[in-house]
């Protein structure tokens, strides 16, 4: 018998269960399907990209996506202590203002932008010290990135060539600009939120994590939450909670744990004998930000020759050179319509080439850099496949089905263009690698719907509102809560992993009863 039982070991569940466990008296299980991070290259940062497909990843699918051509999306979540934080590309965005100023506006209480500020900065250790918008001391290293790559410095020049102004804080005053990202590192080396916050907190006696093991469903009782049922070396067995248990298992695993326990859509569990504990929209509402990027040959050295000894010496001993690079070194937000007063498109520059999906084979010199739709409209849903626990969801995401998503993606493209062809690129470029036909708007379409995928950031599908209050408390089931990018609103403008953190650190406050 624990207090609080959490589902998942991933951004969000390392951060409560260090919170939580902080509380000598609190006995805290995290539990986790996945095993610890021991891998070297999850540590490394340039070798993320080798955990896609590995026994560290979900290696999820959506079904057919009706607005790219009925392309299936290549989903990777990671499958271990840390979850995505500990595969991603590590950077640090944290979104607009009007993000969370939209959330609060809409019924989302206590979400505001100035009122999850200080969660932000409490959790965020940022090297350049604390300011207005920053935090140093916290347990998530922030740090510039140790790898400067030329490729990556020509995309920005290009961009400043190209009339785009610089911007070295994407988490300050405005987004709006170009530079380079801040990431969450700590020597060179990651620093995921396994590393920040359930490392610290595994020597507690009060804190048992339960890797291995796969979550069938959330036990309830006469309306209330008493404990998870898990399946461990063939065995099964229920984890129980005296006052909590939380999902935070992420926006594709944490509606489909709801809807095998019984809450969520009636109609769509009835196929499935699931009896109905609660009817709520559970999976429906799913945000992302789809991507696209030119892809360019170049003569300079890329980062495809970094895996030397020499570099794995300078990585080790020095915390520097090309391995400590997170691939998506540089980007900028931008605007798809002047009267925009946010972002719309957000750009992401690697100095390698980086196609199909991620798992194309960089065989030859190049860089890449595009946009991705930052403020989508377009809304998809996660659904049951099977009333099997180790059955992967139904996923659509519905990407580029609505024509202001469309809208943006092609004037992101044509911003790429331009980029391009400014001399600071545009010199080093040898030939294209894969480019769009022609500029025309059909052609530069086309080629998004094609060559597209996401950039690993869903969100929304136990939203605040509609399947769980303010609070985080999934309406209707007392002693339940879900913690995870799947109970924001919309999806926030950038890079999802800050928010993700932001928010357990904000519903750890909740569940102690400290706000």
């Amino acid at each position: 018998m624990y207090d609080y039982v959490i589902v998942g070991a991933g951004s969000a569940g390392c951060v409560l269960a260090a919170r939580l466990s902080e509380d000598p008296a609190v006995r805290v299980a995290l539990i986790e399907a996945g095993g610890p991070d021991t891998a070297q290259e999850i540590h490394v940062p340039a070798a993320f990209p080798q955990l896609f497909k590995s026994a560290l990843d979900w290696d999820l699918d959506t079904d057919p996506e009706p607005g790219i051509g009925g392309r299936r999306a290549y989903l990777p979540r990671g499958r271990v202590f840390g979850g995505s934080s500990s595969i991603n590309a590590m950077i640090y965005i944290r979104g607009s203002r009007a993000d969370y100023d939209g959330w609060a506006a809409a019924g989302a209480t206590g979400w505001s932008y100035d009122e999850v500020l200080p969660y932000f900065k409490r959790g965020e250790d940022n090297e350049r010290g604390a300011d207005g918008y920053h935090g140093a001391g916290g347990p998530l290293t922030v740090s510039d990135g140790r790898s400067v790559h030329p490729l990556a410095s020509a995309f920005v020049r290009a961009a400043e060539q190209a009339g785009h102004k610089a911007n070295d804080d994407f988490n300050g005053e405005t987004q709006f600009g170009v530079g380079r990202y801040q990431l969450t590192q700590r020597g060179g080396l990651r620093c995921s939120a396994a590393v920040a916050y359930l490392h610290p907190a595994l020597e507690r006696p009060n804190l048992t994590v339960i890797p291995s093991a796969l979550a069938h469903r959330v036990v309830i009782e006469d309306g209330r939450a008493t404990g998870v049922e898990v399946e461990r070396d063939g065995a099964v067995e229920v984890v129980r909670a005296e006052s909590e248990v939380i999902l935070s298992a992420g926006a594709y695993a944490s509606p489909k744990l709801l809807m095998l326990s019984g809450v969520g859509p009636a109609a769509a569990l009835a196929p499935f004998g699931i009896d109905v504990v609660q009817d709520l929209p559970v999976g429906q509402g799913l945000q992302d930000h789809y991507m696209t990027l030119l892809n360019l040959r170049t003569d300079t050295e890329s980062l495809i020759g970094a895996a030397t000894a020499e570099n794995a010496a300078l990585l080790q001993s020095e915390g520097r050179g090309p391995l400590t690079s997170n691939i998506g070194e540089a980007g900028g937000f931008f605007r798809s319509r002047p009267e925009l007063d946010a972002p719309d498109v957000q750009f992401h520059a690697a100095p390698v080439l980086f196609h199909q999906e991620g798992l194309g084979a960089p065989v030859e010199h190049g860089f890449s850099f595009g946009p991705c739709v930052v403020a989508p409209t377009s809304r998809g849903s996660v659904t049951l496949r099977s009333p099997r626990p180790d059955a992967a969801p139904r996923i659509v995401h519905n990407y580029l089905t609505t024509a202001e998503d469309r809208d943006a993606i092609v004037a992101g493209i044509r911003i790429a263009l331009d980029i391009a062809a400014q001399s600071a690129v545009a010199d080093l470029v040898t030939e294209p690698f894969d480019v769009p036909a022609s500029d025309s708007d059909a052609d530069l379409l086309a080629w998004a719907q094609r060559s597209g995928q996401t950039l690993f950031h869903p969100t929304s599908t136990c939203a605040i509102g509609s399947v769980v209050d303010s609070d985080l408390r999934v309406f209707g089931v007392q002693g339940l809560r879900v913690v995870d990018a799947s109970v924001f609103p919309s999806v926030p403008r950038g890079n999802t992993n800050a928010p993700t953190i932001m928010a357990a650190e904000k519903a750890a406050d909740l569940i102690k009863g400290a706000v």
